[in-house]
């Protein structure tokens, strides 16, 4: 019988011949690197070590010599502090000797260099290489390059932030920098954490010190309603106001007082004048209101990631996130940035005692990490930098070291201040500023505490006054603190701050209340009325470790490209 109906058979399919297109191999490779040359053992005497072992370098040149008989050239890629000094022999290798004696091998220049690795003769070296073959890939004007071979100031470099990497001490910086992201990354990796990417535009102001960048696409054309003439006095009575705010904020740093709370009423007003400016703007632009924006409404840069990591802090345990931050401060310290980055860790089913162990072993392990990595650029930032012909200045590597081992320690703010008084009554120092119960801790109030007070090592100081803190931060029994930290280092001042987070909605409520962002953070409260949970978390400046480490005092020579006041290029 044959077959039923109904009883599919499929055909053999065709055979597709084969594309013309070449396999790829999946394997990925890159020639080797300075770093990796120089810290290959050379060969030992009577293993042939006049002939050497043949390599192929690429790189940028520092610098190059020429003598009748023998040519000099140091080259780096980057790798390393170090660079590469390749010799080329008139008699050796003529062309690579007429190339620089000729003076197209200048300083700037990228180039390829093959030859034998031999140990070096020369001092502070171990090998060298011996030079068969040069190639010049891109020139370099040597009448127009604005790095020459000499010592160029920091504040120089920022202006040309473009080619400034190519420099001994902003590469080190770079090194260091990218060592502590991956050990970041690691550690928390290490512990369990879930790395969450939040959000760089936002509507919440989590500091709630309002000076975030404004997000909008509603470009003024003065055109509109109340006519241009009106939107100018605006703009004019908000910049007069901005001032007073200031002058404000001013009189209470030197009173010692909470500049916020101090200008409390110059601040309520320059917001009202702000939302009477943006008023006038919209109705010049033609616009009905917020919702016609991009976002349907105000939008800002982030100025912390905190508020989104504790969502999924209440829902992934231990989270952290690591990004960039905004300030709009109108300030020109060599502490702040307008742009910089945030370390933000949040722990769920945790208080104060597990965030100041996390930061601590998170420090720690940044800087034994950095010393087994990058000792080398310590080193060489330290030796070039003013603090090494100091009287009595400890090395970079040995004061990391130190932090690293030692014991930390741990005080309440109101000990804080009691030490700060008795210590100003018995003439032990002299502050500029006023120190008393209630008022934020200056700077030379942190250090003093740290550095002298405490011997040099890192200090947490906690339970701070509530009014000088966030809204966000866990109320304290004594109804009067709040369970807040923040760790002091020296050299820097405050490197972390954190705290518990308010858990019981009633509190939280009457906090954001207070505060005025009980509408905006709806969904925030949100996560107490379902499933509360205590957790707690930190903010670290990412810039600030990377001052700490390297020993850079300005905060603008520790990230690629900064961004404050009047700067905003490359």
């Amino acid at each position: 019988g044959g077959g039923g109906a109904g009883v599919g058979i499929t055909e053999p399919r065709a055979m597709v011949p084969p594309t013309t297109g070449r396999p790829t191999t999946g394997k990925f490779e890159r020639p080797p690197r300075i770093a990796q040359v120089l810290s290959t053992p050379a060969k030992a005497k009577g293993e042939n070590s006049e002939e050497g072992e043949y390599a192929e370098v690429f790189g940028w040149v520092r610098s190059s010599r020429a003598q009748k008989s023998v040519a000099f050239v140091d080259i780096s890629d980057g790798s390393c502090s170090a660079g590469l000094q390749v010799v080329a022999s008139a008699s050796n290798a003529p062309d690579a000797h007429a190339l620089v004696a000729g003076g197209e091998c200048t300083t700037g220049c990228s180039v390829r260099v093959r030859g034998r690795l031999v140990e070096s003769r020369a001092k502070g070296q171990r090998r060298e290489l011996q030079c068969e073959e040069i190639e010049v890939l891109g020139a370099c004007p040597a009448d127009e390059y604005p790095l020459q071979k000499k010592k160029h100031s920091l504040e120089f470099l920022r202006s040309i932030a473009h080619l400034r990497p190519r420099t001994r001490t902003i590469q080190s910086a770079a090194r260091v920098r990218s060592t502590l992201t991956q050990q970041t990354h690691a550690f928390f990796a290490k512990n369990g954490f879930s790395y969450v990417n939040t959000p760089v535009i936002t509507r919440s102001d989590c500091e709630g010190a309002g000076e975030a960048f404004r997000v909008t696409t509603m470009v003024p054309e003065g055109s509109g309603v109340g006519g241009e003439e009106e939107l100018e006095r605006a703009k004019d009575a908000v910049a007069a106001q901005g001032l007073v705010v200031k002058e404000a904020k001013a009189r209470a740093k030197e009173r010692g007082e909470s500049p916020n709370e101090f200008a409390k009423e110059e601040i309520s007003r320059l917001l009202e004048l702000k939302r009477e400016c943006e008023a006038l703007e919209q109705a010049s632009a033609g616009q009905e209101g917020n919702e016609d924006d991009f976002f349907g409404g105000p939008a800002f840069l982030t100025v912390s990631g905190q508020l989104e990591a504790e969502t999924y802090a209440c829902a992934l345990r231990d989270v952290y996130t690591f990004g960039p931050t905004f300030r709009a401060e109108n300030s020109n310290t060599n502490r702040h940035l307008a742009e910089f980055w945030m370390l933000e860790p949040e722990l769920a089913f945790a208080g104060l005692d597990d965030v100041i162990a996390c930061a601590e072993a998170y420090i720690k392990h940044c800087l034994v990490s950095v010393l087994e990595e990058r000792a080398e650029d310590l080193d060489f930032l330290h030796s070039s930098s003013s603090a090494s012909t100091a009287e009595g200045s400890e090395p970079r590597t040995e004061m990391l070291r130190r932090f690293s081992t030692c014991v930390w320690h741990r005080i309440t703010y109101t000990e804080a201040v009691d030490l700060l008084v008795e210590a100003q009554r018995d003439g032990k120092c002299d502050f500029e500023f006023e120190v008393k119960w209630g008022s934020d801790l200056q700077t030379e109030h942190e250090r003093w505490l740290c550095e002298v007070a405490f011997g040099g090592s890192p200090l947490f100081v906690t339970d701070y006054p509530k009014d000088i803190k966030a809204f966000y931060m866990r109320l304290n029994e004594d109804g009067k603190t709040v369970s807040a930290v923040d760790l002091l280092v020296p050299g820097v001042g405050e490197l972390v701050g954190g705290s518990a987070r308010e858990e019981r909605i009633e509190i939280l409520e009457r906090n954001m209340e207070g505060h005025g962002v009980a509408d905006q953070l709806w969904w925030y409260r949100d996560l107490r009325k379902y499933g509360t949970v205590k957790h707690a978390g930190f903010g670290l400046g990412f810039e600030r470790l990377v001052q700490l480490c390297t020993g850079l005092e300005n905060i603008r020579d520790v990230t690629p490209f900064p961004r404050y006041p009047g700067h905003c290029e490359f």
